[in-house]
C-alpha cells in the first residue's frame, strides 16, 4: 500500500519545487553551487573558533540516506535502529539528529533537529523510497553549510550507489576536511564505483568506509551506535565503546590527513 510522503507534521511540497524555505521542519534542499576561495576560507576560519566539543553543547549529527527505489529494505531497517543512536548517545551527553533524505526526480529534504528517537522514527516511517538518481552532492553541500550555521559533528551516510562527478563529490569533501567534519559512509552492497567514491569521501573528510551486507541489521546498527557516539562525545567516545565497528572506525581515522 502507497503511504503519504510525509506525515501531517512535516507537509510535503510537490517534488519539483526547490525553495530552500523550511515548511514544518522539512524542506528541499537548494541546487550546488560552487564555492570560491573566499567562500571556504571564511567557512574555515568561523569553524576554527568553535570549540567541537564543548561541555555544555549537543552533539549533532547529520543522518542522509538514500531513498531511491533499491533502498526500501534497508531505509525499514535504518527505522527500527535509529533509536539506539540516541540511546549511544545518551550515555554519552545528548544528540539531535538532522534527517535528509533523497528519492525520485530532484527531490532531496532536510527534517529540522530532532532530539526525540520517536520523533525521527515517525517522520521516516511516513517516507517510502522512489526511483532516481542519486544526489549526494546536495547531501555534501549541505553539510558543509551547516558546518557552520549549526556546528554539526560529524555526518552518517547510508547507500549503494553513485551516480554524479566523483571529482564534484571528492572536492567538497575536501572542504568539509579542512573543516574538520568527519563524513562516515556506510555502504550496503559491493558496487565498485561507489566504494571507490565512498572510501575518497571519507578519506579527505577524515571520516570512514565501511560496507555491511543487505539486510544485516546488526552490522548497520553497530556502525550507527559508533557514529553517533563520536558524534556525542569525540573521538575519545569511540575510543572508549570498543566494539569492532568503533574500531573499524578509528583505525580510519587515524588514517586520514
Amino acid at each position: 500500500m502507497s503511504r503519504d510522503p510525509l506525515p501531517p507534521k512535516y507537509p510535503a511540497e510537490p517534488s519539483t519545487s526547490r525553495s530552500s524555505t523550511p515548511l514544518g521542519g522539512n524542506a528541499p534542499l537548494p541546487d550546488v553551487k560552487p564555492s570560491t576561495a573566499s567562500d571556504i576560507a571564511a567557512f574555515v576560519a568561523k569553524a576554527r573558533e568553535m570549540s567541537p566539543y564543548a561541555a555544555d553543547s549537543r552533539g549533532r549529527l547529520m543522518f542522509a540516506l538514500d531513498a531511491t527505489m533499491s533502498r526500501q529494505p534497508t531505509w525499514d531497517m535504518a527505522c527500527a535502529l535509529q533509536a539506539d543512536m540516541f540511546r549511544e548517545a545518551a550515555a554519552i551527553g545528548s544528540l539531535d539528529i538532522r534527517l535528509i533524505y533523497y528519492r525520485g526526480l530532484d527531490e532531496c529534504r532536510s527534517s529540522g533537529w530532532i532530539s526525540d528517537s520517536k520523533k525521527l522514527a515517525r517522520l521516516m516511517s511516513a517516507i517510502d523510497c522512489r526511483s532516481g538518481d542519486t544526489q549526494i552532492g546536495k547531501v555534501l553541500s549541505h553539510a558543509r553549510s551547516e558546518a557552520v550555521a549549526s556546528g554539526i559533528k560529524a555526518v552518517v551516510f547510508v547507500g549503494d550507489a553513485m551516480e554524479e562527478s566523483a571529482d564534484d563529490l571528492c572536492a567538497t569533501a575536501g572542504q568539509l576536511g579542512l573543516l574538520k567534519i568527519p563524513v562516515f559512509m556506510f555502504q550496503e552492497g559491493h558496487d565498485a564505483t561507489a566504494e571507490k567514491a565512498f572510501r575518497d569521501i571519507a578519506r579527505l573528510t577524515g571520516g570512514a568506509w565501511c560496507r555491511f551486507d543487505p539486510g544485516a541489521a546488526a552490522q548497520l546498527r553497530e556502525l550507527l551506535r559508533a557514529a553517533a557516539a563520536y558524534a556525542a562525545g569525540g573521538r575519545d567516545a569511540l575510543r572508549r565503546l570498543s566494539t569492532t565497528s568503533a574500531t573499524l572506525l578509528l583505525g580510519q581515522m587515524k588514517l586520514a590527513p
